[in-house]
Protein backbone atom coordinates (compact mmCIF):
# COMPACT_ATOMS: atom_id res chain seq x y z
CA UNK A 1 0.00 0.00 0.00
CA UNK A 2 1.40 3.21 -1.14
CA UNK A 3 -0.22 4.20 2.28
CA UNK A 4 2.89 2.89 4.36
CA UNK A 5 5.23 4.08 1.68
CA UNK A 6 4.40 7.67 2.46
CA UNK A 7 4.61 7.45 6.67
CA UNK A 8 8.14 5.68 6.00
CA UNK A 9 9.14 8.59 3.51
CA UNK A 10 8.15 10.64 6.20
CA UNK A 11 9.63 8.95 9.04
CA UNK A 12 13.16 9.10 6.77
CA UNK A 13 12.64 13.01 6.69
CA UNK A 14 12.01 13.32 10.58
CA UNK A 15 15.10 10.82 11.08
CA UNK A 16 17.41 13.23 8.65
CA UNK A 17 16.53 16.09 10.23
CA UNK A 18 16.94 14.57 13.65
CA UNK A 19 20.85 13.09 12.29
CA UNK A 20 21.44 16.61 11.03
CA UNK A 21 20.48 18.83 13.42
CA UNK A 22 19.38 19.05 17.23
CA UNK A 23 18.29 22.99 17.32
CA UNK A 24 16.11 22.41 14.61
CA UNK A 25 14.49 19.34 15.58
CA UNK A 26 13.82 20.26 19.32
CA UNK A 27 11.76 23.33 17.62
CA UNK A 28 10.05 21.12 15.16
CA UNK A 29 9.39 18.31 18.41
CA UNK A 30 7.25 21.75 19.76
CA UNK A 31 4.63 21.66 16.75
CA UNK A 32 1.57 19.93 16.90
CA UNK A 33 1.64 16.26 15.34
CA UNK A 34 0.05 17.27 12.42
CA UNK A 35 2.98 19.76 11.27
CA UNK A 36 5.76 18.37 12.43
CA UNK A 37 5.96 15.60 9.07
CA UNK A 38 5.06 18.54 6.62
CA UNK A 39 8.26 19.86 8.58
CA UNK A 40 10.50 17.19 8.46
CA UNK A 41 9.53 17.04 4.72
CA UNK A 42 10.99 20.13 3.51
CA UNK A 43 14.07 19.79 6.22
CA UNK A 44 15.03 16.63 4.55
CA UNK A 45 15.14 18.12 0.90
CA UNK A 46 17.25 21.22 2.07
CA UNK A 47 19.37 19.12 4.25
CA UNK A 48 20.05 16.82 1.67
CA UNK A 49 20.28 19.81 -1.23
CA UNK A 50 22.92 21.13 1.07
CA UNK A 51 24.83 18.26 1.33
CA UNK A 52 25.37 17.72 -2.26
CA UNK A 53 27.35 21.28 -2.33
CA UNK A 54 29.13 21.61 0.72
CA UNK A 55 30.14 18.22 1.61
CA UNK A 56 29.84 16.43 -1.56
CA UNK A 57 33.70 16.83 -2.62
CA UNK A 58 35.04 14.01 -3.41
CA UNK A 59 32.21 13.39 -6.06
CA UNK A 60 30.94 15.21 -8.98
CA UNK A 61 29.01 17.40 -7.28
CA UNK A 62 27.34 19.35 -10.15
CA UNK A 63 26.30 15.91 -12.18
CA UNK A 64 24.61 15.28 -8.30
CA UNK A 65 23.06 18.08 -7.85
CA UNK A 66 21.38 18.17 -11.17
CA UNK A 67 19.75 14.54 -11.20
CA UNK A 68 18.88 15.58 -7.90
CA UNK A 69 16.76 18.14 -9.18
CA UNK A 70 15.56 15.94 -12.54
CA UNK A 71 14.35 12.96 -9.80
CA UNK A 72 12.68 16.10 -7.91
CA UNK A 73 11.00 17.22 -11.01
CA UNK A 74 10.06 13.72 -11.70
CA UNK A 75 8.64 13.16 -8.40
CA UNK A 76 6.80 16.71 -8.61
CA UNK A 77 5.21 15.50 -11.67
CA UNK A 78 4.47 11.64 -11.12
CA UNK A 79 3.75 12.58 -7.35
CA UNK A 80 5.61 9.49 -6.27
CA UNK A 81 9.40 9.46 -5.72
CA UNK A 82 11.38 6.15 -4.59
CA UNK A 83 13.85 8.31 -2.68
CA UNK A 84 11.50 8.61 0.23
CA UNK A 85 12.87 12.17 0.96
CA UNK A 86 11.75 13.28 -2.65
CA UNK A 87 8.46 11.28 -2.33
CA UNK A 88 7.43 12.90 1.34
CA UNK A 89 8.46 16.51 -0.13
CA UNK A 90 6.79 16.01 -3.12
CA UNK A 91 3.83 15.78 -1.27
CA UNK A 92 4.49 18.79 0.53
CA UNK A 93 5.05 21.17 -2.89
CA UNK A 94 1.64 19.96 -4.46
CA UNK A 95 -0.10 20.05 -1.68
CA UNK A 96 0.77 23.70 -0.47
CA UNK A 97 1.88 25.36 -3.39
CA UNK A 98 5.99 25.35 -2.76
CA UNK A 99 6.95 25.39 -6.43
CA UNK A 100 8.08 28.79 -7.13
CA UNK A 101 9.92 28.86 -3.55
CA UNK A 102 11.78 25.93 -3.97
CA UNK A 103 13.15 26.67 -7.48
CA UNK A 104 14.52 29.86 -6.02
CA UNK A 105 16.40 27.26 -3.22
CA UNK A 106 17.59 24.89 -5.99
CA UNK A 107 19.28 27.98 -8.14
CA UNK A 108 20.89 29.20 -4.81
CA UNK A 109 22.52 25.58 -4.78
CA UNK A 110 23.86 26.11 -7.98
CA UNK A 111 25.05 29.19 -7.15
CA UNK A 112 27.39 27.43 -4.65
CA UNK A 113 28.88 25.59 -6.83
CA UNK A 114 28.95 28.05 -9.65
CA UNK A 115 30.31 31.26 -7.17
CA UNK A 116 32.93 31.43 -4.37
CA UNK A 117 32.82 35.63 -3.74
CA UNK A 118 30.11 37.81 -3.18
CA UNK A 119 31.38 41.03 -4.37
CA UNK A 120 28.30 43.32 -3.04
CA UNK A 121 24.98 43.29 -0.87
CA UNK A 122 22.83 42.63 -3.62
CA UNK A 123 24.73 39.43 -4.51
CA UNK A 124 24.11 38.10 -1.20
CA UNK A 125 21.04 39.42 -0.43
CA UNK A 126 19.72 37.31 -3.62
CA UNK A 127 21.41 33.86 -2.45
CA UNK A 128 20.35 33.98 0.72
CA UNK A 129 16.84 35.05 -0.36
CA UNK A 130 16.98 31.68 -2.51
CA UNK A 131 18.96 30.08 0.13
CA UNK A 132 17.39 30.47 3.34
CA UNK A 133 14.29 33.04 3.04
CA UNK A 134 12.46 31.10 1.26
CA UNK A 135 13.24 27.99 3.54
CA UNK A 136 11.49 30.16 6.37
CA UNK A 137 8.44 30.94 3.40
CA UNK A 138 7.81 27.08 2.72
CA UNK A 139 7.55 26.57 6.22
CA UNK A 140 5.19 29.72 6.64
CA UNK A 141 2.88 28.25 4.26
CA UNK A 142 2.49 25.12 6.05
CA UNK A 143 1.93 27.06 9.43
CA UNK A 144 -1.05 29.22 7.99
CA UNK A 145 -2.59 26.15 6.55
CA UNK A 146 -2.37 27.79 3.01
CA UNK A 147 -4.11 31.22 3.83
CA UNK A 148 -3.23 33.89 1.58
CA UNK A 149 -3.64 36.61 3.94
CA UNK A 150 -1.65 35.68 6.65
CA UNK A 151 0.99 34.09 4.68
CA UNK A 152 1.30 37.87 2.78
CA UNK A 153 1.26 39.54 6.35
CA UNK A 154 3.74 37.21 7.95
CA UNK A 155 6.00 36.60 4.82
CA UNK A 156 9.11 39.65 5.55
CA UNK A 157 9.09 38.51 9.42
CA UNK A 158 9.87 34.97 8.08
CA UNK A 159 12.35 36.39 5.33
CA UNK A 160 14.28 38.13 7.80
CA UNK A 161 14.09 35.31 10.44
CA UNK A 162 15.52 33.20 7.26
CA UNK A 163 18.16 35.54 6.82
CA UNK A 164 19.20 36.26 10.59
CA UNK A 165 20.11 32.04 10.73
CA UNK A 166 21.78 31.83 7.62
CA UNK A 167 24.05 34.91 8.51
CA UNK A 168 24.78 33.54 11.60
CA UNK A 169 25.52 30.23 9.65
CA UNK A 170 27.88 32.26 7.78
CA UNK A 171 29.36 33.79 10.60
CA UNK A 172 30.24 30.97 13.03
CA UNK A 173 31.42 28.55 9.80
CA UNK A 174 33.62 31.08 8.36
CA UNK A 175 36.99 29.28 8.85
CA UNK A 176 35.32 25.94 6.74
CA UNK A 177 33.66 27.94 4.51
CA UNK A 178 36.90 29.44 3.59
CA UNK A 179 39.74 26.67 3.81
CA UNK A 180 37.59 23.62 3.22
CA UNK A 181 34.69 25.21 0.66
CA UNK A 182 36.96 28.70 -0.68
CA UNK A 183 34.09 30.61 -0.21
CA UNK A 184 33.24 34.34 1.02
CA UNK A 185 29.71 35.41 1.92
CA UNK A 186 30.46 39.11 3.18
CA UNK A 187 31.03 41.43 0.99
CA UNK A 188 33.94 43.82 1.42
CA UNK A 189 35.22 41.93 3.84
CA UNK A 190 38.84 40.36 4.00
CA UNK A 191 39.00 37.53 6.77
CA UNK A 192 42.96 37.20 6.27
CA UNK A 193 42.19 40.44 8.55
CA UNK A 194 39.35 40.18 9.89
CA UNK A 195 38.60 42.78 12.68
CA UNK A 196 36.56 43.55 15.32
CA UNK A 197 35.13 46.52 13.64
CA UNK A 198 34.00 43.94 10.69
CA UNK A 199 32.74 41.67 13.20
CA UNK A 200 30.78 44.51 15.28
CA UNK A 201 29.47 45.78 11.55
CA UNK A 202 27.99 42.27 10.45
CA UNK A 203 26.27 41.50 14.14
CA UNK A 204 24.67 44.38 14.01
CA UNK A 205 23.16 43.89 11.06
CA UNK A 206 22.50 40.53 12.36
CA UNK A 207 20.86 41.48 15.19
CA UNK A 208 18.42 44.42 13.39
CA UNK A 209 17.19 40.75 10.97
CA UNK A 210 16.08 39.03 14.48
CA UNK A 211 14.71 42.65 16.31
CA UNK A 212 12.47 42.47 13.03
CA UNK A 213 11.81 38.32 13.10
CA UNK A 214 10.61 38.39 15.98
CA UNK A 215 7.60 40.55 15.80
CA UNK A 216 5.97 38.00 13.10
CA UNK A 217 7.38 35.09 15.41
CA UNK A 218 4.81 36.74 18.20
CA UNK A 219 1.84 36.87 15.20
CA UNK A 220 2.17 33.03 14.25
CA UNK A 221 -0.42 30.94 14.84
CA UNK A 222 0.01 28.47 18.35
CA UNK A 223 0.46 25.01 16.22
CA UNK A 224 3.81 26.57 15.94
CA UNK A 225 4.97 29.58 17.52
CA UNK A 226 6.92 28.04 19.98
CA UNK A 227 8.80 25.79 18.47
CA UNK A 228 10.09 28.55 15.72
CA UNK A 229 10.68 31.17 18.89
CA UNK A 230 13.26 28.53 20.52
CA UNK A 231 15.24 28.03 17.22
CA UNK A 232 15.21 31.91 17.32
CA UNK A 233 16.58 31.83 20.76
CA UNK A 234 18.86 29.55 20.13
CA UNK A 235 20.32 31.38 17.44
CA UNK A 236 20.35 34.54 18.87
CA UNK A 237 22.13 32.81 22.13
CA UNK A 238 25.00 31.67 19.33
CA UNK A 239 25.12 35.33 17.81
CA UNK A 240 25.60 36.89 21.02
CA UNK A 241 28.08 34.07 22.17
CA UNK A 242 30.23 34.98 18.70
CA UNK A 243 29.54 38.46 19.50
CA UNK A 244 31.52 38.52 22.67
CA UNK A 245 34.37 36.20 21.60
CA UNK A 246 37.68 38.04 19.94
CA UNK A 247 37.23 38.21 15.89
CA UNK A 248 40.70 36.13 15.43
CA UNK A 249 38.67 33.56 17.90
CA UNK A 250 35.67 33.73 15.28
CA UNK A 251 37.47 33.31 12.55
CA UNK A 252 39.54 30.24 13.50
CA UNK A 253 37.31 28.54 15.98
CA UNK A 254 33.53 26.90 15.17
CA UNK A 255 31.57 28.81 18.09
CA UNK A 256 28.80 26.30 19.57
CA UNK A 257 26.11 26.36 22.08
CA UNK A 258 26.38 23.61 25.16
CA UNK A 259 23.22 21.22 25.56
CA UNK A 260 22.77 22.90 29.10
CA UNK A 261 22.06 26.39 27.77
CA UNK A 262 19.60 25.00 25.10
CA UNK A 263 17.97 23.27 27.78
CA UNK A 264 18.07 26.35 29.56
CA UNK A 265 16.74 28.12 26.89
CA UNK A 266 14.17 25.51 26.17
CA UNK A 267 12.57 26.11 29.70
CA UNK A 268 12.78 29.52 29.47
CA UNK A 269 10.81 29.59 26.07
CA UNK A 270 8.16 26.80 27.31
CA UNK A 271 7.78 29.27 30.55
CA UNK A 272 7.39 32.49 28.18
CA UNK A 273 4.53 30.49 26.11
CA UNK A 274 2.69 28.95 28.75
CA UNK A 275 1.90 32.87 30.78
CA UNK A 276 1.33 33.85 26.81
CA UNK A 277 4.14 36.08 26.94
CA UNK A 278 4.71 35.16 23.50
Amino acid sequence: MKEIFDQSSYKISKLITNEYSTSFSTGIYLFDSKTRPTIYAIYGFVRYADEIVDTFNDYNQSELLTKFIQDYEFALKEKISLNPILNSFQEVVNKFGLHTLVNSFLESMKMDLEKSTYLNKEELEKYIYGSADVVGLMCLKVFVKGDEKEYQKLSPYAMKLGSAFQKVNFLRDIKHDKDHLGRSYFPEVNFDCFSEEQKRLIIEDIKEDFNQAVIGIKQLPSNCRLGVYVAYKYYLSLLNKISVNPAEQVLNKRTRIPNYIKLYLLNKAYIRYQINAL
